[in-house]
């Protein structure tokens, strides 16, 4: 079974694990990158769980680090939609 790396938070896992029947391998492959401290452009066909492989990651950091030192008020994260995905959206 496709699932989350071990190092997320087990909240996020077991939330993840709730709503979806197993990761995308473009969520793996993204999650692996982005753990590993690599720069990550995920291309894949849309429905393939690219916006959620990064913001995952990101909620997942910001949780525990939140839980582990307490979050500055500051903007750690930043999410650039692709044009195409904004009109559909609108």
């Amino acid at each position: 079974m496709n699932t989350l790396p071990s190092t997320f938070h087990p909240a996020v896992r077991a939330w993840f694990e709730r709503r979806f029947e197993r990761a995308t391998d473009a969520q793996l492959r993204g999650w692996e990158a982005i753990g590993e401290g690599r720069d990550a452009l995920i291309a894949a066909p849309t429905g393939s769980g690219k916006t959620l492989a990064a913001f995952l990651s990101s909620i997942d950091t910001l949780l525990q680090r939140g839980l582990n030192e307490g979050l500055p008020d500051s903007i750690d994260v930043v999410y650039i939609s692709p044009l195409k995905a904004l009109s559909s959206d609108i």
